[in-house]
């Protein structure tokens, strides 16, 4: 599939993957609807993706808001008049075990962005995307197959967009729109400087000690999930430690329980767990 002249929103496009993939959708002259809560970020954006030959529209959205999620589908159309992808990359993490949450209200806003975001977009889009046979993207997370300790709310908000995407997906066969679920693992993004902590401060430049030169850039990660797109792949998992864990917690479960807590305690050691 080209993607010139077609009508794509991506939530989560201010930063990281987000931005990548505007950045190389309009390269390919893709009309574009953008959407995050960092308003200066999201217009520059906007104009930046104009000068690679795209046509952009920034909406400030915060996904975890109902109404603007139906806000940002009416723009769309209103704009451009039909929809043929959604991308839903909007998503923060907590850095933290369940009982170290002093209430459960950060715990219900990752929630509110990372799976009601989903549902809420997908929900007001999918009359659109029924009309032009489109295409529906989710970018979860290794965490949306796998549970890691002290990610207690992050793997949650994944494992539930995996179910949800996974079961609209058979739903949405009949009408020949395709569900793409995609699963990365560690991205160099602003993701970890960006996860709350308990005292719901951020973890800011600390979280920069996480990532190393052996990990996928942002730019890599779009690339693979346009190609993705394009090919209207069910689910794509990134890494090869992903492929690993998902069949090692199919067939030896206790032995992935046994390893995980040393590979979140190397986490712990260097930041404290950043992730995409």
């Amino acid at each position: 599939m080209k993607f010139k002249d077609k009508v794509v929103i991506i939530t989560g496009a201010s930063s990281g993957i987000g931005r990548q993939l505007s950045l190389q959708l309009a390269a390919q002259g893709a009309w574009l609807c953008l959407a995050a809560r960092h308003v200066e970020r999201l217009t520059a954006l906007a104009d930046e993706c104009e000068k690679l030959g795209g046509r952009a529209m920034a909406v400030p959205t915060d996904v975890g808001q109902e109404s603007q999620c139906e806000n940002l589908i009416n723009k769309t159309v209103e704009k451009f008049g039909r929809i043929d992808v959604l991308i839903n990359n909007a998503g923060f993490g907590i850095k933290g075990s369940f009982e170290e949450l002093p209430d459960l209200d950060l715990f219900k806003s990752v929630i509110d962005v990372n799976y009601y975001g989903a549902v809420y977009c997908t929900r007001f889009a999918l009359p659109y995307l029924k009309q032009t046979k489109g295409r529906i993207v989710g970018v979860s997370s290794i965490l949306g197959k796998i549970g890691m300790s002290g990610s207690t709310a992050y793997c949650s908000s994944k494992f539930a967009m995996a179910g949800f995407f996974d079961v609209l997906r058979l739903e949405l066969k009949k009408h020949k729109v395709s569900v793409t679920m995609i699963y990365p693992g560690y991205v160099v993004t602003e993701f970890a400087e960006r996860m709350v902590k308990p005292d719901r401060t951020l973890q800011g430049q600390e979280g920069r000690k996480f990532y190393t030169k052996s990990m996928m850039t942002a730019k890599r990660c779009a690339h693979i999930i346009i190609k993705a797109t394009a090919r209207r792949k069910r689910q794509l998992i990134m890494t090869s430690y992903g492929v690993i864990g998902v069949w090692l917690n199919l067939l030896a479960p206790r032995f992935l329980d046994w390893i995980l807590p040393f590979i979140s305690r190397m986490n712990k050691e260097r930041i404290g767990g950043g992730r995409i």
